[in-house]
């Protein structure tokens, strides 16, 4: 098989994957994509709306399609790093007693951590490392996460009584942050009946392995990107560190993840190549968690995403 074969291959089974993802998650197309872009470009994501839009539904749908072990983190203040991490617990062998590191829930493909804000700062830093280094040292010990590797976070907007805002470093470190909104009428009806009738959850197929997420995940690197697209993209996050609506700017982290995700949506809709499209679709979900709006324009009502959709006009 030529290299171009193999590559509509791939892109046929991803296609394949989607759809069978849109067989139990109905409606919220433009979410779903921007989660499998996020997968593509091995990034972590933060997904945020208000309670019952089938946020865990659907992280747990991409890895039953996808063939990727899932594990979920329930956040509340009590946690404990070492709930996530792992801890090194006394066990009996024919030698006599010694420390064996029990893993934690942290250590699976795609970890999904709900209501990520519900943990204190605390055991919300035991996730940077792993966000970032995808490893975990634990009693002095480092441990490499399986490949790949996802986190993907939750948080509800409204509810803030008991919550800890997540600080930047943190904020930084999830490629995108989508806001997952209410589905409308026709969607929500099919929704109901279809929850409401026969079975609890919809079957879906395995359509994609992890050794092959892994190749796309090196294909989307190598795309190439044309330098007057590349320009524009570090060009705009840039601008949100000059604009005077903004108070704190994105990091060239935001630059980096721009492009990656634009390649990335690329090449989930079929093309070898990045068009201005991707970087505009892309550019409010990777920079919408990284910049901070000054009070005057969120005095006047104005948002993240209505400021980079003007620093794009």
């Amino acid at each position: 098989m030529s290299p171009e074969q193999d590559i509509d291959a791939l892109q046929r089974k991803i296609a394949k994957a989607r759809e069978q993802i849109g067989t139990r998650i109905v409606g919220q197309k433009e979410v779903l994509e921007q989660l499998l872009v996020c997968i593509l470009a091995d990034g972590n994501a933060l997904l945020e709306s208000n309670p019952g839009l089938g946020k865990t539904t659907m992280v747990r749908t991409v890895a039953e399609v996808t063939d990727l072990q899932f594990s979920r983190i329930q956040n509340t203040p009590d946690l404990m790093p070492s709930d996530i991490t792992g801890t090194e617990i006394i066990r009996e062998t024919d030698s006599g007693r010694e420390f064996v590191f029990e893993k934690g829930p942290v250590f699976a493909n795609v970890v999904l951590a709900d209501e990520i804000n519900r943990a204190t700062p605390k055991t919300q830093a035991a996730l940077l490392e792993a966000m970032q280094e995808k490893q975990v040292t634990a009693a002095g010990e480092t441990y490499e996460l399986p490949r790949p590797f996802f986190i993907l976070a939750t948080q509800n907007p409204i509810d803030q009584s008991g919550t800890y805002a997540l600080p930047e470093a943190q904020t930084d470190r999830f490629m995108l942050k989508l806001l997952v909104d209410y589905p409308d009428y026709d969607e929500e009806r099919t929704i109901v009946d279809m929850y409401t009738a026969g079975a609890e959850q919809v079957p879906v197929e395995r359509s994609l392995t992890r050794s092959e997420i892994q190749e796309i995940q090196q294909l989307v690197r190598e795309m190439p990107i044309a330098d007057d697209l590349l320009d524009r993209a570090v060009q705009l996050v840039r601008r949100t560190r000059e604009a005077d609506d903004i108070e704190f700017g994105a990091s060239p982290r935001a630059s980096m993840a721009l492009v990656q995700t634009a390649k990335a949506r690329a090449f989930l809709r079929g093309r070898s190549h990045v068009t201005g499209e991707d970087i505009e679709a892309l550019a409010a979900p990777v920079l919408r968690h990284r910049i901070i709006v000054d009070f005057r324009a969120e005095r006047e009502g104005r948002t993240a995403d209505d400021l980079i959709a003007a620093l794009m006009e």
